[in-house]
């Protein structure tokens, strides 16, 4: 039997209850539940993507100065954070196949407290923004309201994400804080990651497309 197999998806140490599927197609069932939902996420952003696109060529002078008023630098420190962040959601996966909880906490806890140190930087950008009037309502936001607009929902909805994905990988941590996991059951880790990976994926797009546009 392969290792796929053995990720029930439910959990051997909760109360029992009635099963209408093998644990097999229940494990199939919730990870393809997952790619369904995250395929709807990249429509959303694809999306987003394509109005960047077609308003950057339009607005090409717009677009090509507002984005020198991102720090690149912020943004560029950002993807490093969100990478490291994607590689321990990865290796909690696997600490959580081998039954090391005590691991799962951790790279769990290190790939939030990753996402908590995105949000702050995300921060210290907007208030940047608003501090030079490039925040909605200020004074030199409609000069490139088109780029800014953009720039706004993109990252906001980003941001939000993360949040998400902060809140479903403490969910999972909680787990692993109480043994639950080893060989035979570790599908929330692995659905958690793959929510992180998304959102990092999402970051890898959107910092070329904002940042280095110019």
């Amino acid at each position: 039997m392969t290792q796929a197999h053995h990720a029930v998806l439910d959990d051997p140490s909760g109360p029992p209850h009635i099963h209408h599927m093998d644990s097999v197609t229940a494990y199939k069932a919730a990870k393809l539940g997952m790619w369904l939902f995250l395929a709807t996420e990249i429509l959303l952003f694809a999306v987003l993507f394509t109005a960047f696109a077609i308003f950057r060529w339009k607005y090409l002078p717009e677009f090509h100065d507002a984005s020198h008023h991102l720090n690149w630098k912020l943004g560029a420190f950002n993807t490093v954070v969100l990478l490291f962040s994607s590689f321990t959601a990865a290796w909690a996966v696997t600490a959580a196949q081998q039954g090391d909880n005590k691991k799962v906490t951790l790279l769990l806890a290190t790939t939030i407290g990753c996402a908590l140190l995105f949000l702050v930087i995300k921060g210290i950008e907007y208030t940047e923004k608003y501090n030079h009037g490039l925040f909605p309502g200020g004074a030199e936001f409609y000069k490139y309201k088109t780029f800014m607009g953009l720039y706004f929902t993109m990252t906001g909805l980003h941001a939000f994400h993360v949040i998400v994905g902060m809140g479903l990988l403490g969910w999972v941590m909680t787990k692993s804080m109480r043994n639950r996991f080893s060989g035979r059951y570790y599908t929330p880790v692995e659905i958690g990651a793959l929510y992180w990976h998304l959102v990092d994926l999402i970051w890898i797009y959107l910092f070329p497309l904002l940042y280095l546009v110019g």
